[in-house]
């Protein structure tokens, strides 16, 4: 019986990676704050709030693309309702940065204007700890996680998977809109939450403030992506990719699915969470709008676009369709939607992989010995000899390397 050897353990990053990575922190931790901060207004190096701004809240998405590749890319489910986990980060965040309007609203009040406006006497239980900023935190974490355990255990446990489970978290994700919606439920309604002051009872409006939470966004996309890495990497991130693969085989194998699709699924939620409590103080509002279904299936086309599988991919996805979404909706907003879907539909056709898939085909396809396909590379024939060794195949069996200077297909010894 031939022994199974497990692969060895790698680095988390290998040197380019940890470079590239440095890069990218210096640039979120100092460039950007002094070309910001101390570079003068009219100089050509001048970092302005907009681009701030827009470039904090495409971090958020990041976030979220980064969530859906753990859960779609790496395990193989759909969701089609992480924007409700995105929205239920926002609205913690939201409650608090209310509360710290404190009397400066249009009511003179105590309590948010909304709620006067509607005739609210005192606070609705749900609004408890939205004065604490600590409690703040637990419950950016604590209910996009519960919420998603909660729904998670009864769908995994019944087994479904595939379109019918992307079709009830889209479901799911409407039916919050929809109850967000209402006015008895203190969540502002329609309108949301808006006008805020202060955080920390430190005015949010200044320069400052925006270049700090955008520091901590960047920080924090940061770590994510080195968690997911590490996550990846170990023993269970190769079990998420054998229940992508083949769950059926690895039921047999002797593994319980259910708490690794539900840990990973709790994970991906609270990172959506995570993401939406620091959009917030950034864009300055929070509604239901952010639950709708097409908000969910962008933080899908977001991994597409990007690569599914990758990590970086998703967040160069959400960097691109969102910085042409910001051109385009400018330059020709009417046409922005036909783009969008345009764009979906060439990378389900054409790029499987997305931009990182094209580019790692173009990387092999250089490195390749003259006159062999990349997909005949040494590496991956070696990988099929190290599989077929462990499931007692001989590797004779398995395609060989041509000789340099053959061409594809060519059977050895046809040259001369």
């Amino acid at each position: 019986m031939t022994q199974v050897v497990l692969p060895s353990k790698g680095p988390l990053l290998s040197g380019k990676g940890w470079t590239a990575f440095c890069i990218a922190l210096i640039a979120v931790c100092a460039v950007a704050p002094v070309l910001n901060l101390w570079v003068p207004r009219d100089s050509m190096f001048y970092m302005s709030d907009y681009a701030v701004a827009l470039l904090g809240k495409i971090m958020c998405y990041a976030i979220c693309a980064l969530a859906m590749d753990l859960i779609w890319g790496y395990t193989g489910i759909l969701s089609l309702g992480h924007g409700m986990f995105f929205a239920l980060g926002g609205y913690m965040m939201g409650m608090y940065l209310m509360r710290q309007i404190g009397r400066d609203g249009n009511y003179k009040s105590d309590l948010p204007d909304f709620m006067v406006f509607l005739d609210w006497k005192a606070l609705p239980w749900h609004w408890t700890f939205s004065g604490s900023f600590v409690m703040t935190l637990i419950l950016i974490v604590a209910v996009p996680g519960l919420i998603a355990f909660v729904f998670g255990f009864f769908a995994f446990r019944s087994r479904i998977k595939g379109v019918y489970f992307s079709i009830i978290t889209q479901a799911m994700t409407f039916a919050a809109m929809l109850l967000f919606f209402r006015n008895e439920t203190g969540f502002g309604g329609n309108n949301g939450f808006t006008d805020f002051k202060r955080i920390l009872d430190i005015p949010i409006a200044t320069q400052s403030m925006r270049m700090t939470l955008f520091v901590m966004t960047g920080c924090t996309l940061l770590g994510f992506f080195l968690f997911g890495k590490w996550l990846i990497g170990s023993k269970f991130g190769r079990v998420l990719q054998a229940i992508r693969d083949a769950e059926t085989r690895v039921m047999f194998s002797g593994y319980n699915p259910l708490p690794y699709k539900l840990t990973i699924w709790v994970i991906s939620a609270v990172m959506c969470g995570v993401a939406g409590a620091l959009y917030v103080p950034q864009v300055g509002i929070i509604n239901p709008g952010e639950m709708s279904a097409a908000n969910s299936i962008e933080i899908a086309i977001w991994a597409a676009v990007g690569g599914r599988a990758t990590l970086i991919g998703p967040i160069i996805g959400a960097f691109i369709v969102n910085g042409a979404k910001s051109w385009l909706t400018v330059v020709a907003p009417e046409y922005w939607l036909y783009f969008l879907g345009a764009l979906f539909i060439a990378v389900t056709l054409f790029l499987p992989d997305g931009v990182v898939g094209l580019v790692k085909k173009w990387v092999a396809r250089m490195k390749a010995p003259k006159g062999v396909a990349p997909e005949l590379s040494e590496g991956r024939l070696e990988a099929q000899r190290s599989l077929a060794a462990s499931e007692g195949v001989e590797p004779a069996a398995l395609p060989k390397m041509p000789p340099p200077g053959a061409a594809v297909g060519e059977p050895e010894g046809a040259r001369a």
